[in-house]
Parts: C-alpha cells; sequence; structure tokens
C-alpha cells in the first residue's frame, strides 16, 4: 500500500530536498509546478505555489515552525540522528533528542521542514537482541 502526501511550497526545490533526503526517497517526476518523490510505501509531491500568492507569504530563517494547521505528517523512518543530519544540509529542523518520547515501540521526535511545516519521525526502537520492538 502506498501512503502519500502533497507539501505545497514558496521554494519548491528547497523543501523537494529536504523529503528526498530526510526519507530517502526518489525523484520520480519533475516539472515546473511539482515534484514527485517516491520510496517503498511512501510517496511525497512537493507542489509549487502560485506566484501571486507566494508573494505574500514571508518565510524566516530559521524557519518557525507553523502551530496553526490541523495536521502533523508522520514518516516511519530507519534513524533518527539520519533525518537530523538531512534536516540542517536542507534547512529544516529537528528537536534535540533529550525531547523524544516513545510510542508504540517507536522513539518520536518532532521537526520541520524548510518552510516550518511540523512533521513526525519515529524510529522503530530495538531491543537488545536486534530485533525491533
Amino acid at each position: 500500500m502506498q501512503t502519500g502526501l502533497v507539501v505545497f511550497a514558496k521554494n519548491r526545490k528547497r523543501v523537494c530536498a529536504f523529503y528526498q533526503q530526510a526519507l530517502g526517497l526518489e525523484v520520480q517526476e519533475s516539472a515546473a509546478s511539482h515534484d514527485l518523490l517516491w520510496g517503498p510505501g511512501c510517496e511525497v509531491v512537493v507542489h509549487a505555489i502560485a506566484r501571486e500568492y507566494a508573494a505574500g507569504i514571508r518565510l524566516s530563517r530559521p524557519p518557525t515552525p507553523r502551530q496553526d494547521t490541523p495536521f502533523k505528517p508522520t514518516f516511519v523512518v530507519p534513524c533518527l540522528e539520519a533525518v537530523r543530519r538531512a534536516a540542517k544540509a536542507t534547512g529544516g529542523f529537528l528537536k534535540p533528542a533529550t525531547e523524544a518520547w516513545q510510542f508504540r515501540g517507536h522513539l518520536v521526535l518532532d521537526g520541520w521542514d524548510p518552510e516550518g511545516n511540523v512533521v513526525q519521525f519515529k524510529q522503530p526502537q530495538v531491543d537488545f537482541s536486534g530485533k525491533a520492538e
């Protein structure tokens, strides 16, 4: 089963790089209006915001998380530290490891993409035998 997310972005290339690196996705399709990123079980479409609308959007650096949205996408990833490196390299952010919590066999951390869209990442916890819990 393939699940998906569409993210509207002022800077399509920058946001695309974040999701591509943080989730290990590959570009399957690219056009002036969007990029389709794909990986096993997941696809992300990064869609450019129309110029006339984008002109009115002000982004900060570092990005300020957008807390006023009712949605927060969640992705299971093999390694939160790899997500941290990807976020740092692409202008996003992942909260410090000290703020992680455990939930249903995963270590969980929130972060945000280069435009402040809040995203949650979950790393499967491993027991001492090397198996995911």
